[in-house]
C-alpha cells in the first residue's frame, strides 16, 4: 500500500481538500485498497480545527464527502512512513526541512498536472473554486501516474 501525504500551511484548506479529492478518485477508480491517504500542516496554528467552511462547501458542492476532522501538524513519523509527500507551495517545501524529510519523496502537488505551479492559499485569495479545480486536476494526474507505475 502506497502512503500519500498532502501538506499545506494549516491543514484546514488545501491539504484536506487534496486528501478528500484523492480519496474520492481512488475509490471511484476501484483502487482504494492500494493507497493510504492523509494530510497535515507545517504549522501548529490550526491544530484541532475542522476543514475551513468555504473549503468544505466547495468539496460538498462537488459531491466530495468531507467528514469532520481536526487539523494536525506533520510529525517526523509521518515524514518517515509516507511514500510520497505533496506540498501545495514552496513555503511548505521550505518548512519541511525541520522534519528531517527524505526529499526524494517530496514534490509540489502542482508538478502533477499543472507544470509545477503552486496551489495558492485560498485563505488569502478566497478563490476556493479555483483551488478545488487545480487540486482536482493534479490529483487526477497523480493517480494516473501512480497507476501507470504499477
Amino acid at each position: 500500500m502506497k502512503r500519500i501525504l498532502f501538506v499545506c500551511h494549516g491543514n484546514i484548506c488545501r491539504s484536506p481538500m487534496a486528501e478528500y479529492v484523492f480519496c474520492d478518485l481512488v475509490c471511484k477508480a476501484g483502487v482504494g485498497d492500494r493507497f493510504s491517504v492523509d494530510s497535515c500542516a507545517v504549522s501548529r496554528e490550526e491544530v484541532g480545527n475542522d476543514v475551513y467552511p468555504p473549503a468544505k462547501r466547495v468539496l460538498l458542492a462537488h459531491g466530495i464527502p468531507c467528514p469532520k476532522r481536526g487539523a494536525k501538524e506533520l510529525t517526523v513519523s509521518d515524514a518517515e512512513t509516507s511514500d510520497l509527500i505533496l506540498c501545495m507551495d514552496q513555503n511548505n517545501l521550505y518548512r519541511l526541512k525541520r522534519y528531517a524529510v527524505d526529499f526524494s519523496k517530496v514534490s509540489l502537488l502542482g508538478e502533477h498536472g499543472l507544470g509545477g505551479k503552486e496551489i495558492e492559499d485560498p485563505w488569502y485569495t478566497d478563490r476556493y473554486d479555483k483551488v478545488y479545480r487545480e487540486i482536482e486536476t493534479c490529483c487526477k494526474a497523480l493517480l494516473r501516474e501512480l497507476c501507470e507505475k504499477e
